[in-house]
């Protein structure tokens, strides 16, 4: 089989991955996320969209130019190409491009992959030296069994243990179910690769919703898998560590995270609630967690009396970890939101972009292509 053209870009000459070649048939955001990454880390990465295009170009509005913004969190570095798997030119081209990668990823439930030839079985045959990554909703033992992150969000325990006491289960504020199964998508191919390049055989991993949302239990798993202890909804409380959340002040909420005893010491220095120091339902974490109530009753009742400014400087100069409530716009604008850049598109200027929060030798990495349009690299991608 010759091998198609596929593009690069001189910036991937010195990083990681430079070399790599990665087919992306993935739609939404866990595979194009782990595909960005890579194409981050200086892999050159084709995306193949069908005609219509990647379902989160609709997901709006916002939209900026012909894309909703959802579209543009995932999607930098990459090379667009749009092919119609159910033709038969357009599947030659993809079946080239499939036997030319050093990795591809699909998303596609099973029985969607068997018939467009996406899957492992497939692709393996086609080329014998691939990595081959399948995202899923719930992994191999249910293949056909959609994924979507708030549902996996509810059946996975995250909801159950977000949202304030009492009150109903509440999703996190980003898709963080999809995020996680695209970093250890990531992870997984790097991973692979070292494999392939070692034994020279085809490598196939595969990375699910549900698995990454039980992952992201981490504390809250192992409460209940060796002591017994069913997490509950606590807001903006830790369930180890107390107090370790947010307060609400006379003009606003402010958050503290008293990790330690010599922190704890402080705070109630700070706060002029030296009683506590002595009062037995106080004096370690243990027994402040088994009183949580009444402590967050006296801190709350303190921090009412002042303002979140002056309450910021008095625990900062007292080395109590804390911190005011930003919104998102704060946040991307904060002197730390060192990884907002843009990336200029030869027809729309520059966009905006969060870089991946990876620094090789001391420096970020810079992204060198905008998401492409629709279609855009059409030209480049196809035969020499």
């Amino acid at each position: 089989m010759r091998q198609p053209s596929w593009p690069t870009s001189e910036a991937n000459l010195e990083r990681p991955l430079s070399g790599i070649r990665v087919l992306d048939v993935s739609r939404v955001l866990a595979g194009p996320l782990c595909t960005m990454v890579l194409a981050d880390l200086g892999a050159d990465v084709v995306k193949i969209e069908p005609p219509r295009g990647d379902e989160t170009r609709r997901w709006g509005p916002p939209f900026h130019m012909d894309s909703a913004a959802y579209y543009y969190a995932a999607n930098r570095n990459k090379w667009g190409v749009s092919l119609d798997l159910k033709d038969a030119h357009d599947r030659h081209v993809f079946d080239e491009l499939v036997g030319a990668a050093d990795v591809v990823v699909q998303n596609f439930p099973q029985d969607v992959a068997v018939r467009l030839g996406t899957d492992y079985e497939s692709v393996a045959a086609a080329n014998p030296r691939v990595v081959h990554l399948t995202v899923s909703g719930f992994g191999p033992e249910e293949p056909d069994r959609r994924g979507y992150d708030v549902i996996v969000q509810a059946l996975g325990g995250i909801m159950a243990v977000t949202g304030e006491a009492g009150g109903p289960p509440v999703k996190v504020g980003f898709p963080i179910c999809d995020i996680a199964t695209g970093l250890y998508g990531t992870i997984a191919v790097l991973g692979a690769l070292r494999t392939r390049d070692r034994t020279g055989s085809a490598q196939q991993v595969e990375v699910s919703l549900y698995d990454s949302s039980v992952s992201l239990l981490t504390n809250q798993a192992m409460n209940w898998l060796l002591c017994g202890e069913e997490p509950t909804r606590l807001g903006g409380d830790h369930p180890n560590v107390t107090p370790y959340g947010t307060y609400p002040t006379k003009d606003g909420f402010i958050v503290v995270a008293a990790g330690t005893e010599d922190q704890f010491l402080a705070l109630v220095g700070c706060l002029e609630l030296d009683d506590l120091l002595t009062d037995p339902r106080f004096t370690t974490n243990a027994n402040r967690i088994a009183h949580r109530d009444e402590l967050r009753a006296l801190l709350t009742s303190a921090f009412a009396g002042r303002t979140t400014e002056d309450w910021q400087a008095s625990l900062a100069a007292a080395g109590v970890p804390s911190a005011t409530v930003r919104d998102v716009s704060a946040a991307l604008s904060a002197p730390e939101a060192r990884t907002v850049t843009t990336v200029t598109h030869p027809d729309y200027g520059d966009i905006a972009q969060l870089m991946t929060p990876i620094l090789v030798n001391g420096s970020y990495l810079e992204p060198y292509l905008a998401p492409p349009r629709l279609g855009e690299h059409n030209g480049l991608v196809g035969h020499e």
